[in-house]
């Protein structure tokens, strides 16, 4: 994993003063003290070097949110709100020491509007969960991000999380209506609109969207639901290389085909996958997993033109989901993709970069460069519906990370040149907040740090994520 430079350490002293006063606001039920019970909430999904916090507050309701966030305002300690600890860019990670401000403990889906097709929920609750309950009621929440059975909506709303089906349907931002959120002084904010129409003021809730928990924290969300489509299809296509799996997505996009989900697994990514015993046709070097979605006749219909776009860019197979367990065992296979590259090496680095849709085969060979010139093993999997590419970097030394550093740096710098961006779902986080110059201007970055000043004017809530620390360069 690569180290960052450090905060400086708290005094003793102001810790102590913060832990007196939370233990006479909240009581001690609701505190977690000491190095060792800690060091649960020190860390997240991310390779992001982890933090043991000073204490851990662990709220279960907007009063306890706001009076922790006023105490650490008041006292000067940071604090880092944290949801189910899913992320994949060190956004939950406390690198400035201090509190964590564990949210899970508001957990309740308070309201499922049927008629009014929107949901009322509390930050904790995880995204799985939400699914099931607004199905049940034959209505649908698409973003669908790999962590659906761990990750918290609050974590979803601050990382503007997505998945394989925003080609069809869009990120977390589609269907946030309103959040109720309180900011760093305790102050209450009631934000947005529980209508899909709506032009008052500025769109404060946008902006707190993907603000990855820098800016306030989230108490109350309401989302936006759809109606649950009448039927759902899945595809698997391989290929001799992903030159033709970029084809075939090329074709699709110009035949006007909308799959909910494009998913691409390139040659070293598919041998991981042959490796945890899924069999693999071993003359494909790439996969493509689609997914379709609504009326039965025209679900039929779209896996046709489907299959006739892949089998025109040179498939060597395409095969159909059976059944909703043939189906689920496909999806399965794609979301054990993160762990069967974590058991690969040591030391991973999983990035989620994006470039427009007609790039991806141009920044797969510009990866496989990266990895042959600086030694690192690098291999790929992602939304290519969307040109989001997960690229992770493996090795087993720590004698590497240097080369990695310099992979790292290639690979944003690749990405930047062919018009992309930095990440497309995981965020900045602390992993990416060095890079963020290769993308944005210096102005822009004053502008935004400027915008934290106004909810946060002493920069205490989730420092070190998403901008670069003064002083210390880009990369």
């Amino acid at each position: 994993m690569l180290t960052r430079l450090p905060f400086p350490k708290l005094s003793n002293a102001l810790i102590e003063k913060a832990r007196i006063l939370l233990d006479r606001a909240l009581g001690p039920s609701k505190l977690i003290t000491g190095a060792d019970a800690c060091a649960a909430y020190s860390s997240d999904e991310s390779d992001q070097e982890p933090a043991v916090p000073d204490i851990v507050v662990l709220a279960s309701s907007p009063a306890d949110i706001a009076t922790a966030l006023t105490i650490a305002n008041d006292v000067g300690v940071p604090i880092t709100p944290r949801g189910a600890g899913s992320g994949k860019s060190g956004g939950a990670v406390p690198v400035a020491g201090g509190i964590v401000l564990a949210t899970s403990g508001l957990s309740n889906i308070i309201e499922i509007d049927r008629e009014g097709l929107i949901a009322v929920v509390e930050p904790g609750v995880i995204l799985a969960d939400l699914h099931y309950a607004v199905e049940a009621e034959n209505l649908f929440y698409p973003p669908d991000p790999n962590s659906v059975k761990m990750c918290a909506l609050g974590g979803n709303i601050a990382e503007n999380a997505s998945g394989p089906r925003c080609f069809k349907y869009g990120p977390t931002r589609d269907y946030v209506l309103g959040l109720d959120v309180i900011t760093m002084s305790g102050q209450t904010l009631a934000v947005g609109k529980r209508t899909v129409k709506g032009v008052t003021g500025y769109d404060v809730t946008s902006l707190l969207v993907g603000s990855e928990g820098t800016l306030a924290v989230t108490t109350r969300a309401v989302v936006k639901l759809i109606p649950k489509p009448e039927s759902v299809a899945t595809l698997l296509a391989l290929f001799k290389n992903v030159g033709d799996a970029g084809n075939a997505v090329s074709a699709m996009v110009a035949a006007r085909l909308r799959p909910r989900c494009i998913e691409l697994l390139d040659s070293a990514t598919l041998n991981a996958v042959r490796a945890k015993g899924v069999a693999v046709d071993e003359q494909a070097d790439a996969m493509l997993l689609l997914e379709v979605d609504g009326a039965e006749v025209a679900c039929e219909n779209e896996m046709e033109r489907i299959g006739n776009a892949c089998t025109s860019a040179g498939a060597l197979d395409v095969l159909a989901a059976q059944d909703a367990a043939q189906r689920e065992r496909l999806w399965e296979a794609r979301r054990m993709l993160s762990a069967a590259t974590r058991a690969m090496a040591r030391y991973k680095i999983s990035e989620d970069v994006v470039v427009p849709r007609p790039q991806l085969p141009a920044l797969l060979q510009s990866i496989e460069k990266i990895s042959e010139k600086t030694g690192v093993r690098m291999l790929s999997y992602g939304h290519a519906g969307d040109g989001n590419l997960h690229v992770n970097l493996l090795w087993n030394e720590k004698e590497q990370t240097p080369h990695v550093e310099e992979a790292l740096k290639q690979l944003f710098m690749s990405v930047i040149s062919m018009r992309g961006t930095l990440s497309g779902e995981h965020g900045i986080g602390a992993s990416k907040a060095a890079y963020l110059p290769l993308e944005q201007s210096a102005d822009l970055i004053a502008l935004q740090r400027q915008l934290k000043a106004v909810f946060d004017p002493k920069g205490l809530l989730n420092p070190g994520k998403i901008f670069p620390r003064i002083g210390h360069g880009s990369c």
